[in-house]
């Protein structure tokens, strides 16, 4: 991962974006390579979007947090891999049972579609937590720095590709993982982005310096004015 070009560590959010305008916005982005499809244009516009944005040369991160029994999480990501997402993301904490089923299941979908085997990424826990309403709300008594490692492991040792963690975590994570583990990183903020409703962020440059393979970029370059002058600011900041 060390020689990627800037364009390929980022991958923008299409978030709360309508199907037609999600394409129209990732047409437009110059220099763009990887794109996010979450739950809501999922759910909006079906599969098809997966092959759409493929069909104008993107890489697609399908981001639906599968989290079922083992038999249900397989068959998702089959699924999800025969549309050709490079990326899924699966819940760590479904399990090793469901997590082994689920990475075969997407190297068996994506060979018998003849679409390269993706990388499934492990969700530890959302960048959105806060660490006393994580322990209030779900009676969990590990603090954030110790549960997010525990459940990367268990992801790791289930023959899981990576995860997706906070920024703050990337250097702990790849001090433990090391490449070709990947560390997706939401709750980016560029120099002068507002931090919205996460409460765990970092700059680019700061969370690829800690670790992390892939930054996850949303509403700091698609309400941005210029989207096609934030990205390359954005890529600007990781060769500063």
């Amino acid at each position: 991962m060390e020689n990627l070009h800037p364009a390929d560590r980022i991958i923008v959010a299409l978030d709360g974006m309508a199907p037609e305008q999600a394409l129209r916005f990732a047409a437009q982005v110059k220099g763009l390579r990887w794109v996010k499809v979450g739950l809501e244009l999922f759910v909006q516009a079906g599969p098809v979007v997966v092959e759409q944005l493929r069909a104008q040369g993107l890489r697609v991160f399908l981001d639906l947090k599968f989290h079922d029994i083992p038999a249900t999480m397989a068959g998702a990501c089959r699924r999800a891999a025969a549309l050709g997402a490079e990326l899924i993301t699966v819940h760590a904490c479904a399990g090793s049972e469901a997590l082994q089923a689920a990475e075969a299941a997407a190297v068996e979908g994506a060979q018998g579609a003849g679409q390269p085997a993706p990388t499934l990424l492990a969700v530890t826990v959302l960048t959105s937590w806060e660490e006393q309403r994580l322990q209030r709300e779900l009676a969990i008594t590990q603090a954030i720095a110790e549960r997010v490692p525990a459940l990367a492991q268990l992801s790791a040792i289930s023959g899981i590709g990576g995860c997706v963690c906070s920024p703050l975590e990337a250097a702990a994570l790849r001090a433990q993982h090391p490449e070709p583990f990947a560390l997706v990183t939401p709750g980016i903020r560029p120099k002068g982005a507002a931090f919205g409703d996460q409460a765990r962020v970092m700059g680019p440059a700061e969370a690829i310096a800690a670790g992390a393979s892939q930054l996850v970029i949303g509403r700091p370059i698609t309400k941005a004015d210029n989207p096609s002058v934030a990205f390359a600011q954005c890529c600007a900041e990781l060769i500063d």
